[in-house]
């Protein structure tokens, strides 16, 4: 089986977010970045895949040469190969449209991603992949076994899950459940150094037109102040006279 598994290159949530250029632009100076948990998740169960079955894993990310310190940490953890589309990761069709790219040409099996980044949420890109090459597609999985050409899945759904039956060549958003956070595994020194001999392939984008334009961002509003009371007469009364909700 031959998989690919889709990384994003994401700032840390403990990150201190700010904007520049009149706010049309995210100011990455100072900014820690990571693999986007999501996709760690589906990296993570990729690697199982390749230990318990001898499966060929995979990593692809769409943007410029400071994504490659991610790509080489998802070498690092266990994946044969890594490909960086060089190209701006301007919104998320565009992104699709790269990503299905090298999944025609790379013949893959299975596609794994994240239900969503944690930068812009989009949420759309996995979809959007499956549209394009035309393969089976499950999001927000949290389970997933393939046997053969076979699959079979589970996703969250409102109030449960879903259990799913589905064949290859197939494209999951996955996230938290398709493996656990105990199951996330750190580079060790074998694996860093293996990684440094590892292939990181770096082509150029296919033509496409984006979607969307960014305009500009801002930032949520600041919390309001706050009012601290020890007991509880002073809490009803301000609940009652100030608030105004009982």
């Amino acid at each position: 089986m031959k998989i690919l598994v889709c990384i994003s290159h994401v700032p840390d949530t403990t990150s201190k977010i700010n904007f520049t250029d009149e706010n049309s632009r995210f100011d990455t100076q100072g900014v820690q970045f990571v693999i986007n948990p999501n996709d760690e998740f589906g990296l993570t169960r990729a690697m199982w895949f390749k230990d318990k079955q001898g499966a060929t894993v995979h990593v692809v990310n769409v943007g410029g040469p400071e994504t490659e310190p991610t790509l080489r940490k998802a070498l690092a953890i266990g994946a044969d190969e890594a490909i960086r589309v060089n190209t701006f990761a301007k919104d998320g069709f565009f992104v699709a449209k790269q990503l299905a790219h090298v999944v025609k040409d790379g013949n893959y099996d299975l596609v794994l991603g994240g239900r969503e980044s944690i930068d812009y949420n989009g949420g759309m890109v996995p979809g959007m992949i499956s549209k394009l090459t035309g393969f089976n597609f499950i999001n927000t999985c949290i389970s997933l076994e393939v046997e053969g050409s076979n699959a079979i899945a589970a996703r969250e759904i409102d109030g449960g899950k879903e259990i799913i039956s589905t064949t290859l060549p197939l494209i999951v958003g996955g996230q938290k459940g398709i493996v656990q956070e105990a199951d996330l595994r750190i580079p060790n020194m074998r694996g860093i150094m293996q990684a440094r001999s590892k292939p990181l392939k770096v082509i150029e984008p296919v033509d496409s037109n984006s979607e969307i334009n960014m305009d500009s961002f801002t930032k949520p509003d600041a919390k309001g102040s706050v009012k601290l009371v020890d007991n509880v007469n002073d809490l009803v009364e301000l609940l009652h006279n100030e608030a105004k909700v009982i």
